[in-house]
C-alpha cells in the first residue's frame, strides 16, 4: 500500500488520504455544503484546481466565495476562456492569443478572420457565453509537451499560439485547460466547471485595438473587454460606479466648467484656463500655508541639470527611458546641415526634485543642531510617458508636485514621519477625504543597500504610523505590500477613497539612506564627525494635476465654496436692477468673494439652469424689489428653494462660509 499523505486544515486538524485524492474529495468528506461551496484549493499557499490530486503532505485551505479576491480571480479567468470559446464558435476562423483576468474583469485578444470586432458583436457573444455556462462543461487540466502544443496550434491554423508555443522552454511542464472540445494553453487554476459561473454576473463592455505582444510593428488584434463578478448584485454595483464615473469624468467636467484643455501640440501638458487656474491657486495657497505652519522652507530648483548629476544620483541608469534628454549646444541656424551636431554634452529635464534638494543641502556646513531641515518645492517636473499611457490631467508628462524632502538624524526619523502622517491626515480631511488607507511598500528584489538597512527603515515607518494620531480604523487596516518599495527605500503610501468608492494612491513618504550616500550629503554630529542624514521624500497631494482631477471627480465639479473658481453669480431679473447688481458685486469683492454678473436679457429660470450646469455654488438673484429693499434672494446649487437676506447679512455670512478650512 502507498504511503498516505497528511493534509493539514486551517483549524490545525490533520487528515490522512491516499495518493490520488483531490481537494474536492476532502471537501466532500467534510460535508456536502462545503463540497458545493468550494471553488478551488489553496495548497501550501498556492491556489490550485479542486480536482488536481495531492502530491504529498500539504497545508490545505478550501477557497469559497467568502475568499473574495481569490474567487474573483477564478471567475474572471474562467470567463475569459468562456468568451474565447464563444467568439470562435460564432466567428469561425478567428484566432485566439491571450486572455488574462484584470482588476475588475477580463479581456481576450483575437485575430478575426474577416473584419475587426465591434461593440455591436457583444450581445451575441454574451448570449453564446451563457449557453456555454448552462452546458456546465468541466474544466479539465492536461499536461502536454511543447511539440504537442506546436502541432495542435499549427494544425488548427492558430499562427499566434504556434509562435508563442515555439518560444516556450524545452522540458518545462506545459498545461492546457479544456472545456468540452475547446482548449487553450494555460497555467490555471480554474473552477470545476463553467456551471460555477453566474450567468447574470458578467457583461462585455467594449472592443478596442491591440497589437500582438504589445508591439506596434506587429499585427493589430481585436481586444474584447468584460467585467465579471460573483453575483448580479456585485455586477450592478460595478456598473453603477462606471455610470457615475462617466458622469464625473474630469475631462468632461473640465470642459463644461472651462477649467482646462489638452491638445496635440503639447502632448501630456495641460493648458489651464482662468477658472481652472483659480482652483489651482487656491489649492497651492492652502498647501503653502500648511507648509509654512509646519516649518518647511520653500525652495526653487532648475529644470535642466547635467546628465552627470543624474548618473551620480542613480537615476540615469534606472530611469533614463522616462527622462527628456537635451543636448547642451546651440542649434545650427543655417538651412543646410543637421540642426544638432550630436556632439554636445547631455542634460535632462528633471523628472523629480530630490537630487537638486541634496545640492541645496550641501551648500555650507550643516550641524546636527540644524536638523531636521524641511525643504519644500512646488516643483515642475517632466517625465517621458508613452502617448498611449496619457489620460486627461491624471497621467501627464509635465506636472507639479507638492514635493518636500526632510533631512533628519537617525534619532529624529520616527518622530518626523509621525508629524508628516498627522499633517497629511489633516489636509485630506480639509479636502473632503475622510476615508483613506495607509500601506507600507516593502523592499523590491532589485535594490540598493543591505538587508539590515531595509529592516531598520521598514520598522521605523511601521512605528511612526502606530505612534501617530491617525484613527484606529486606519491603523487596524494598515497593510504591507511585499516587493513594491522603490529601489532605494521603503515607502508609506496613502490611498484615498473617493465619493463612488474608487481608490487613488496620492501621498507618500520614503525613508532613503541611499541618495545621501551617493551624493555625499553630510552633517557634523555632536562628536565633531561627519554623518549621513536620512532623506525623507514626501508628498501629500502627489501632483497638482492629478489631485485636481481627483477633486473634480470626487465632488463631480461641485467644489466646496472655498475652492470654487466662481463662488457667486449675481443674476438680474429685470434690467432696472443692473445698477444694484453692480453694487452687490462690489460688496462681495470687497469681502474677498470671487463673483461674476449675469445681466443678460434672459428669463431668470434660464439663468438659474445655466449656472447650475456650470456648478456655481451660490446665485444671488436681484430684481426691482431687492434693489429697493437692499436685499438678495440666495439660491444654492442643488437646492430648489431660496432665502431672502439683507445684502450686508448675505455678504457677511458668505465671507465666513468661503474661508479655507485652515483659516
Amino acid at each position: 500500500m502507498s504511503a498516505m499523505f497528511r493534509i493539514t486544515l486551517p483549524d490545525g486538524s490533520v487528515r490522512e488520504v491516499a495518493p490520488g485524492t483531490t481537494p474536492a474529495d476532502v471537501a466532500a468528506a467534510i460535508g456536502p455544503g462545503l463540497a458545493k461551496a468550494a471553488l478551488a484549493a489553496r495548497i501550501d499557499g498556492q491556489v490550485r484546481d479542486l480536482g488536481r490530486p495531492f502530491e504529498g503532505d500539504t497545508q490545505l485551505a478550501l477557497v469559497t466565495a467568502r475568499d473574495e479576491a481569490d474567487a474573483l480571480e477564478l471567475v474572471r479567468h474562467d470567463l475569459a476562456h468562456v468568451m474565447a470559446e464563444a467568439v470562435q464558435h460564432l466567428f469561425p476562423g478567428t484566432q485566439i492569443t491571450f486572455g488574462p483576468a484584470t482588476d475588475d474583469g477580463f479581456y481576450y485578444d483575437f485575430a478575426p478572420k474577416d473584419r475587426p470586432f465591434t461593440d455591436e458583436d457583444l450581445p451575441a457573444i454574451e448570449a453564446e457565453m451563457r449557453a456555454i455556462i448552462a452546458r456546465n462543461e468541466p474544466f479539465l487540466r492536461e499536461v502536454w509537451s511543447r511539440q504537442q502544443l506546436i502541432d495542435r496550434w499549427t494544425e488548427q491554423g492558430e499562427t499566434f499560439k504556434a509562435e508563442w508555443a515555439a518560444e516556450l522552454p524545452e522540458g518545462e511542464e506545459l498545461t492546457i485547460y479544456r472545456q468540452g472540445e475547446w482548449l487553450d494553453m494555460c497555467r490555471g487554476p480554474h473552477m470545476v466547471s463553467t456551471g460555477k459561473l453566474d450567468p447574470a454576473a458578467f457583461k462585455l463592455t467594449r472592443v478596442s485595438g491591440a497589437y500582438w505582444r504589445g508591439d506596434q510593428k506587429n499585427a493589430m488584434l481585436s481586444r474584447i473587454y468584460g467585467t465579471g463578478w460573483l453575483n448580479k448584485k456585485q455586477l450592478d454595483q460595478h456598473l453603477f460606479r462606471l455610470e457615475e464615473a462617466a458622469k464625473r469624468d474630469h475631462r468632461k467636467i473640465g470642459q463644461e466648467m472651462d477649467l482646462f484643455h489638452l491638445q496635440s501640440e503639447a502632448q501630456g501638458s495641460v493648458f489651464w484656463h482662468p477658472n481652472g487656474f483659480v482652483l489651482w491657486r487656491q489649492l497651492e495657497a492652502y498647501m503653502r500655508r500648511r507648509l509654512d505652519a509646519a516649518d518647511y522652507a520653500e525652495v526653487k530648483t532648475p529644470q535642466l541639470m547635467d546628465a552627470k548629476q543624474w548618473e551620480q544620483s542613480g537615476h540615469w541608469g534606472k530611469y533614463r527611458e522616462n527622462m527628456f534628454v537635451v543636448p547642451d549646444e546651440i542649434p545650427n541656424v543655417e538651412d543646410e546641415g543637421a540642426v544638432l551636431s550630436g556632439e554636445g554634452d547631455l542634460m535632462a529635464l528633471k523628472p523629480m526634485n530630490c537630487p537638486a534638494h541634496v545640492l541645496i543641502f550641501k551648500q555650507g556646513i550643516k550641524s546636527y543642531r540644524d536638523l531636521p531641515i524641511r525643504m519644500a518645492e512646488f516643483g515642475c517636473c517632466h517625465r517621458n510617458e508613452p502617448h498611449g499611457a496619457l489620460h486627461g490631467i491624471m497621467r501627464v508628462r509635465q506636472f507639479t508636485q507638492d514635493d518636500a524632502h526632510i533631512f533628519v538624524r537617525e534619532d529624529q526619523l520616527v518622530e518626523e514621519v509621525r508629524k508628516f502622517c498627522e499633517l497629511l491626515d489633516s489636509v485630506y480631511k480639509h479636502l473632503g477625504f475622510e476615508d483613506y488607507a495607509v500601506k507600507l511598500a516593502l523592499r523590491p528584489e532589485k535594490r540598493f543597500g543591505d538587508d539590515a538597512m531595509w529592516d531598520k527603515a521598514e520598522a521605523e515607518l511601521r512605528e511612526a504610523v502606530m505612534q501617530s494620531t491617525l484613527s484606529d480604523t486606519i491603523k487596524a487596516n494598515f497593510e504591507e505590500l511585499p516587493g513594491e518599495g522603490a529601489f532605494y527605500a521603503p515607502k508609506l503610501e496613502f490611498h484615498l477613497t473617493d465619493a463612488i468608492g474608487r481608490t487613488w494612491q496620492v501621498g507618500t513618504i520614503q525613508s532613503d539612506r541611499v541618495l545621501p550616500e551617493r551624493l555625499d550629503a553630510s552633517y557634523v554630529g555632536a562628536d565633531g564627525e561627519r554623518h549621513r542624514p536620512v532623506m525623507l521624500h514626501r508628498a501629500i497631494l502627489g501632483t497638482f494635476e492629478r489631485f485636481i482631477g481627483i477633486l473634480i471627480e470626487h465632488h463631480a465639479g461641485r467644489f466646496p465654496l472655498w475652492l470654487a473658481p466662481v463662488q457667486v453669480v449675481v443674476a438680474t431679473i429685470v434690467s432696472d436692477a443692473d445698477d444694484y447688481a453692480h453694487s452687490v458685486v462690489a460688496a462681495l469683492r470687497k469681502a474677498g468673494i470671487r463673483v461674476e454678473t449675469d445681466l443678460r436679457n434672459e428669463k431668470i429660470n434660464y439663468k438659474v439652469r445655466e449656472h447650475s450646469l456650470a456648478k456655481v455654488p451660490v446665485l444671488f438673484v436681484v430684481g426691482k424689489r431687492e434693489a429697493d429693499e437692499a436685499t438678495v434672494a440666495i439660491r444654492r446649487l442643488g437646492s430648489q428653494g431660496q432665502e431672502m437676506l439683507s445684502l450686508d447679512e448675505a455678504v457677511a455670512r458668505l465671507a465666513i462660509e468661503a474661508r479655507a478650512p485652515d483659516m
